[in-house]
């Protein structure tokens, strides 16, 4: 087995996973503060659904907009299909 199999060494202070820019520090961080790190994901994660359900709930104006030009869009589609049957 050999280091530069698994990692990219940049210099004598940047030391990455093979293939990523993911860093040797982050994942001795990790390693380090897992409990602490997982933690901040799960709130990060459920912060991220509460706020793609009230954007569904309370869209903003231009989504409203965009919406509606799609169905128009849509509805005009049709038109022209049936027409053209």
């Amino acid at each position: 087995m050999r280091l530069e199999d698994y990692f990219n060494f940049l210099a004598p202070d940047d030391i990455r996973l093979k293939g990523t820019r993911i860093g040797i520090e982050t994942i001795l961080y990790y390693l380090h503060n897992k409990e602490a790190v997982e933690a901040y994901m799960t709130d990060w994660l459920e912060w991220g659904d509460r706020m793609r359900a009230e954007q569904q709930r309370s869209p903003r104006p231009v989504v409203e907009r965009l919406r509606k030009l799609k169905a128009e869009k849509q509805a005009n589609q049709m038109d022209h299909a049936q027409v053209s049957c």
